[in-house]
């Protein structure tokens, strides 16, 4: 009784956070996953007190594309790279704080012969977050197998430290999307909650971020984003010095229109993605090193006018 009310309270939290995050425009996000301010978390590294590590990033869109979503001569194709360095530190049983710095390297060609191009290379926006541990509960079902389960909530910030280039602005506002940046010039804030469930060896991870933007000092707004993705691992134990962790889920992102001086929407903003998610996530001792592939399965973003394409992720964590 105790497992089941623990699992409906979970549950419930993860619910309000996604209630609360929908918005009443819900056309969705700001080119998902791709431009200034996504932050993915998915499978934390194994670690007991902290680690810190890299993570590396690459997503790709195409913006400009025609209104029946075909490419135009002002079609560009945008590849965003970004090198994390990222760490969290547990304090007692319960507290948690993790730090992401990011660098970018963002890339764009114009034209269907790619003649003009153009890139933004630099520090990002910083985030800091911190977590509480409502529960962590240990059990044995009726057939004498271990059932964990596990749910963090947080909130965090995230500072303008990366430049904002107001000459894109000027083109978001002859109705060209705002998604060449390294950041966004304005400090917004995130909720988090994140809940781990595993019978034995198979497990299942879910986390929801709602990120909550506010306007810069340039009169624009990236529109709020919601973020929720599920992973199914299964742990292998290979002669107790490695653990493989194979996973495959879903990630969904959505977020109403870009709002330009309090008052208009930017056009080529908003939209929804759903992607496809396979990975693997690897643990020695203290070293851990995993990665994933993202793959579009369903997607409307820009009313039709961007198109996101596949993004990988990869890094490498110790822990101390």
């Amino acid at each position: 009784m105790k497992t089941l009310n623990t699992f409906w309270a979970t549950c419930l939290i993860l619910s309000v956070v996604v209630t609360i995050s929908v918005p009443q425009k819900a056309k969705a996000c700001d080119v998902c996953g791709c431009g200034v301010g996504s932050y993915y978390l998915g499978i934390l590294p194994n670690f007991n007190k902290r680690f810190i590590g890299l993570r590396y990033n690459q997503n790709r869109l195409i913006t400009h594309l025609g209104p029946n979503g075909n490419r135009t001569p002002n079609s560009a194709d945008e590849t965003y790279r970004t090198m994390e360095l990222w760490g969290a530190w547990n304090f007692g049983e319960r507290w948690r704080m993790m730090a992401i710095v990011p660098y970018s390297f963002n890339e764009r060609a114009i034209g269907n012969q790619g003649l003009e191009t153009g890139s933004k290379n630099g520090l990002g926006d910083v985030v800091l977050m911190g977590h509480y541990k409502l529960f962590d509960n240990m059990s044995t079902t009726r057939n004498s197998k271990l059932l964990v389960q596990s749910l963090w909530i947080g909130g965090g910030v995230k500072a303008p430290t990366g430049a904002y280039d107001r000459s894109e602005q000027s083109s978001a506002e002859m109705g060209a999307p705002n998604t060449f940046q390294l950041g966004t010039a304005s400090t917004d804030f995130l909720i988090n909650a994140a809940y781990d469930v595993r019978l034995m060896d198979l497990g299942l991870n879910i986390n929801a971020t709602y990120k909550i933007n506010t306007e810069n000092k340039h009169d624009y707004r990236y529109a709020n984003k919601l973020a929720v993705n599920g992973l199914v691992y299964y742990k292998f134990n290979i002669q107790d010095k490695v653990r493989l962790s194979p996973n495959a889920g879903v990630l969904y992102e959505t977020q109403p229109k870009d709002v330009l001086y309090n008052r208009f929407d930017v056009a080529q903003s908003g939209g929804n993605s759903a992607m496809g998610i396979v990975g693997l996530e690897a643990n020695m001792g203290r070293v851990s090193i995993g990665g994933n592939f993202q793959a579009p399965i369903n997607q409307n973003l820009a009313d039709g006018r961007i198109e996101a394409k596949s993004r990988i992720m990869t890094h490498v964590s110790f822990s101390f």
